[in-house]
């Protein structure tokens, strides 16, 4: 009783109580604080694995019978993803930088020493030059051209030896001059956005180059898994990313092919090759002046068709809206002027909306989906026939 009282009823010990108390609050908040960050990053990283786990299960389970059991591909049938290629690898990277880098300073030293001579360089302007070339100097002595010339003849004889190194790659498909997969495809987004988005709308112009086309996985395009499995794949694949070596890359048993229409390699006379990189007026332009040559042409909707749901494989996102527009509102929300009612669209007509959205489909993205999914490529892969075969097809559903 009297150390209640000395505890509770004295002022002085209540404050002092509630003094530690409220220190030993802060220290608790402080401590979960500073923790917090490390404590998610580690709960992220379990879930992650998790998600790898049960991504491998399900890889063993669906994906094998084509990718083989390690991703590597089996020949013949469907390419590898474990494989350097399909992560943007170059294994030519550092030295092909050097090169531009000594070729570069081999042109200028007789710029610089031109310059040098000059007359309408000021004193300050030659003080410049005679610091960069002795610089020069310091780092490849009195004859530097020559010690340059040595150096990219060794850079020459390793790129050569890795050359000869991936031989046997390249007899199975690889390009050491093409070696990014996504690349080559004209691919505008991130590597895990192609792998989430071939599972789920698969790829069904594939059955010309492979002997069973990609299916779709996804219960959103008809398939069986649903959207948390397909991210777990997605992370499986994914997790293959590591310090790519020649020993990884002469372990792929396929490499993917590089379809044109149809597949193989594609020889049409591109409608548009270089219009992604136009912007603005010129976009504009460039577009009026295509829509032009699409008018004059006798389109076949039935071409337009079949090149949209299997040549191009178009339908496989736009066929249930999860990943694209719906096919069959395109046509009607442009004529309907809903679409075109966007002030970036302004000025664009239904067929001039058409022709960007294929050639340029970064240029406008519609709202509430992703960008960069859409192929980048198909100004160079389709000649105006096949184009004004498409916006054919599409208008067919007024």
């Amino acid at each position: 009783m009297n150390l209640k009282r000395l505890l509770v009823e004295r002022i002085e010990n209540r404050i002092l109580v509630g003094i530690t108390a409220f220190l030993g609050i802060m220290v608790l908040v402080g401590w979960v604080a500073i923790n917090e960050q490390g404590r998610m990053l580690a709960f992220d990283q379990q879930h992650l694995g998790r998600s790898v786990e049960h991504g491998a299960e399900l890889f063993s389970a669906n994906c094998t019978t084509c990718h083989g059991p390690d991703g590597r591909g089996l020949t013949g049938v469907a390419p590898g993803l474990n494989n350097p290629s399909l992560f943007g690898v170059d294994f030519f990277a550092d030295i092909d930088a050097k090169t531009e880098e000594l070729t570069s300073l081999k042109e200028e030293i007789p710029q610089l020493q031109a310059d040098l001579e000059s007359d309408t360089k000021t004193l300050a302007e030659k003080d410049q030059i005679n610091e960069r070339l002795a610089s020069i100097q310091e780092e490849y002595g009195e004859n530097p051209i020559e010690q340059i010339d040595a150096q990219l003849a060794d850079l020459q004889n390793q790129r050569q030896s890795l050359l000869t190194q991936m031989q046997p790659a390249i007899d199975k498909g690889y390009d050491p001059e093409n070696p990014s997969r996504l690349e080559y495809l004209g691919w505008g987004g991130t590597l895990p956005a192609f792998v989430q988005t071939t599972l789920i709308s698969g790829r069904p112009t594939s059955e010309s180059y492979w002997p069973n086309p990609m299916a779709a996985w996804s219960q959103r395009a008809g398939g069986p898994l649903r959207d948390d499995q397909i991210e777990n794949i997605m992370n499986y694949v994914m997790n293959w990313d590591r310090d790519w070596t020649i020993d990884d890359l002469l372990a792929v048993n396929q490499f993917a092919v590089r379809p044109g229409i149809g597949g193989g390699a594609s020889d049409v006379e591109s409608v548009a090759p270089n219009i992604t990189e136009l912007q603005g007026a010129d976009l504009k332009a460039r577009v009026d002046e295509i829509v032009g040559e699409v008018d004059g042409l006798e389109a076949d909707a039935a071409n337009g068709q079949s090149l949209y749901n299997g040549g191009l494989g178009c339908s496989g996102c736009h066929s249930n809206a999860a990943v694209a527009p719906l096919t069959e509102l395109t046509w009607p929300g442009l004529t309907s002027g809903d679409r075109l009612s966007d002030p970036a669209l302004e000025g664009y007509t239904p067929e001039q909306y058409l022709v960007m959205s294929i050639l340029h489909p970064n240029a406008y993205v519609v709202p509430n989906y992703p960008s960069g999914v859409m192929p980048q490529d198909f100004g160079k892969r389709l000649d105006a026939q096949m184009l004004a075969d498409i916006i054919a097809y599409l208008e067919s559903y007024e």
